[in-house]
């Protein structure tokens, strides 16, 4: 009997490393799939054992020589192992040199996956099945000189191997499907399908679409396309006879094209979708071209068309100057509609991941006088600046006189700098004008330039002369009052000139950057604005957080929540993974949910696990707070797709997801109640998730969120007419 801590310890990581591997086959951890995969394998019953030795091997040798646990139990070292066992005992009969060299293959399949995963992976590309396509060749080429092992004859005799594992049930079965009446290209199709694992028979390739249907129906689509794509270009070339397709080169290098670049490693679009009008017939061609080059030496051409118009189409957007319209998977789910419904949703919370949170380097409601290209001074290299002041109630900038600085509202203004960093420079000695003139020698006037990063620096100008409250070198927080708003340099009445530069020198040229979370006023309306450009004309603030919200919510690795409700109890631990992402994880439901804490906002970025758990209804319930006590505005949002479970219609909106969304899963939150704008009283904050498909919306839930002297209380959420009560009880 196997005690339970060690099977979790080596037997389950050993078996989730071993059904990867065979889901990576399609791109896919799907459990089911893999198993499915795992179990078609055995229809050609010594191949299937091949396969499953070859990967068993590469496993526990990858495990021996201490490479990357988390690459090999995601089966990305081992699943060229698969296929080299799958292809070498298609070729060779079992025997003891067979043996020999299947071991032997399988190592060196692994540790060229390893090699190669470290050099392309720097690149952000993939290895693929380059490992199986080279280790194969070496050994067919040196299978020649031993006279230990032969060619088999198994695939005319995989009747009897049938029979011996599954009867004549089994063998009846399959020679029953074999036996339809489809239309050839039906046929072909689905013999194309199941030659992926080195097979070509209809049986195989029926489990196999079933199995790609249910991972994804993207993917399903996309195998389709390939093939339909393949034909059609066989069709119209005139079937050239140098040019016949095998059913292997049908299933792996035209489908598995379709499917890696029309929706797993690119974000699926009907973009993606037209390129693969192009990408298949390129893979036609190498597969014409190389095929008559390999199989001179004997050697069939396997996948590598697939990989080589893969990798060459992946490392050719790495230098794109711009993104353009097709976009690389910024985090791999490893499923065409979780990529795109995260993509789709989490447009701010990909845009964090890139860019420094800058606030506005301004205390309290200010206009924006002139914005990115603006119709005075934002020209040319210079265009993407914004400059502030404060208008009164009559849109004036000044009290009458104004004929001085000082009648501005504006001038003398506290300062304050946009996010950490370390001052670079400080102009502080020029002389702030007179109204209505200016000074163009001194263009910027007094300047303050800081350094956030790299590459990454702000400018505030036209400061009050003497003003500056920091000098060269020192050390600024976000928020921190900096200087004053003056009126020198190029300014005819007191203004702040801001801008995000790439150089440190006064006078750089400017570039595009978003302020992380500001408010924006117009018309009366008040509005929340993320990771976006004031525009020209607008009143801006910044969001002030409340104190106890953000203690609330700024929970730091280590940190253990015990929560409750009337029948269940779970335990809660704040972890960081390698990417330094923060989570909760349950151990109890074994579930994950990400968060980010970034300035005003918290958010939850992902959940990975069961969805009765308590964990889960608090990430519906908070999936984006603002931590302000403001109860005038409401912040929005969209969850993932994945929220909407396994529901028919969730479906169909698959299938069509690349070309038209039409579900849409919104939430709603604001501030219910608060006691106290800044103290430590009972704040109340209320969320509404809502259903829309098409134009027709439906409340699905709500939820309240009470938190009293800096915790989390309670939550509250009402969901058909049932309440589900949670307590925090402690926090450790």
């Amino acid at each position: 009997m196997i005690k339970k801590s060690t099977y979790n310890r080596y037997y389950q990581p050993f078996l989730n490393a071993v059904l990867n591997s065979y889901g990576m086959l399609f791109f896919s951890k799907h459990r089911f799939f893999s198993l499915l995969i795992f179990v078609v394998s055995f229809f050609v019953p010594a191949a299937g054992a091949a396969g499953f030795m070859a990967v068993s091997i590469s496993v526990l040798t990858a495990y021996l020589l201490g490479f990357d646990k988390s690459q090999t139990n995601a089966g990305l070292y081992t699943y060229s192992a698969i296929l080299f066992g799958l292809g070498f005992s298609s070729n060779f009969e079992w025997g003891k040199a067979f043996f020999i060299l299947l071991f032997i293959g399988s190592v060196l399949t692994m540790l060229l996956s390893v090699a190669m995963s470290s050099r392309l992976n720097k690149k952000n590309i993939p290895g693929l099945s380059l490992a199986f396509i080279f280790t194969t060749w070496i050994i067919l080429l040196a299978s020649k000189q031993f006279a230990g092992i032969g060619l088999t004859q198994r695939h005319i005799y995989w009747v009897n191997e049938t029979y011996a594992i599954g009867g004549q049930q089994l063998v009846a079965l399959i020679q029953q499907i074999e036996n339809w009446k489809l239309p050839p290209y039906i046929s072909g199709y689905f013999k194309s399908m199941s030659a992926i694992i080195f097979q070509g028979n209809i049986a195989a390739g029926i489990f196999l679409c079933l199995g790609l249907m249910l991972q994804s129906r993207i993917s399903f689509l996309l195998s389709i396309l390939g093939y339909t794509i393949a034909i059609l270009f066989n069709h119209l070339m005139g079937g050239f006879t140098a040019g016949d397709l095998s059913y292997y080169n049908m299933g792996t290098n035209f489908m598995l094209v379709a499917i890696a670049l029309g929706g797993f490693y690119l974000i699926p679009s009907a973009r993606t979708f037209l390129w693969t009008l192009i990408s298949v017939p390129i893979a036609y061609l190498l597969v014409v071209a190389l095929g008559s080059i390999t199989y001179a030496f004997g050697l069939p051409v396997f996948s590598l068309p697939f990989c080589l118009v893969v990798i060459l189409f992946l490392y050719c957007l790495q230098l794109r100057k711009s993104h353009g319209k097709l976009a690389t998977t910024p985090i791999q789910y490893y499923q065409p509609e979780t990529n795109l419904y995260r993509f789709l949703n989490g447009s701010e919370r990909l845009t964090s991941r890139y860019y420094l949170p800058f606030e506005l380097p301004i205390m309290g409601e200010w206009m924006v006088s002139q914005g990115y290209d603006g119709s005075f001074t934002h020209k040319g290299d210079w265009s993407k600046a914004l400059d502030f002041v404060i208008l009164d109630y009559d849109m004036k900038t000044f009290a009458l006189p104004g004929n001085s600085p000082e009648n501005f509202y504006c001038f003398n203004k506290p300062v304050i700098s946009p996010a950490d960093g370390i001052v670079e420079d400080v102009i502080d000695y020029v002389e702030d004008n007179p109204i209505g003139k200016n000074n163009s020698v001194q263009n910027w006037g007094n300047t303050i330039i800081i350094k956030h990063g790299t590459g990454l620096y702000s400018k505030l100008s036209h400061l009050k002369q003497y003003s500056a409250k920091v000098s060269k070198g020192s050390f600024v927080k976000k928020g921190e009052i900096i200087a004053s708003c003056g009126n020198s340099g190029r300014s005819p009445e007191p203004h702040l000139h801001f801008q995000i530069q790439n150089n440190p020198y006064l006078g750089s040229k400017t570039t595009a950057y978003p302020i992380a979370y500001f408010y924006s006023i117009k018309d009366g309306n008040k509005s929340i604005h993320n990771f976006s450009i004031p525009r020209e004309g607008d009143f801006v603030s910044n969001i002030t957080p409340n104190t106890s919200l953000q203690k609330a919510f700024n929970f730091q690795p280590g940190q253990i929540l015990h929560v409750a409700s009337v029948d269940t109890k779970e335990q809660w631990e704040v972890m960081t993974d390698v990417y330094n992402e923060s989570y909760f994880y349950c151990s109890e439901t074994n579930s994950y949910a990400y968060f980010v804490l970034n300035g005003p906002i918290f958010y939850f970025s992902n959940f990975i696990g069961n969805k009765q758990s308590l964990l889960y209804y608090f990430f519906l319930s908070a999936y984006k707070l603002m931590l302000s006590t403001d109860t005038q505005i409401s912040i929005n949002d969209q969850y993932p797709m994945t929220v909407f479970g396994n529901h028919p219609i969730k479906w169909i909106q698959d299938f069509i997801a690349p070309f038209h969304i039409f579900i849409k899963l919104n939430f709603e939150s604001s501030t219910l109640q608060a006691d106290s704008l800044f103290g430590n009283g009972t704040i109340t904050l209320h969320s509404q998730q809502t259903q829309q498909i098409g134009s027709t919306k439906k409340s699905i839930s709500n939820a309240n969120i009470t938190i009293e002297n800096n915790e989390i209380k309670s939550i509250q959420f009402n969901k058909h007419k049932c309440q589900i009560n949670i307590s925090f009880q402690s926090v450790a």
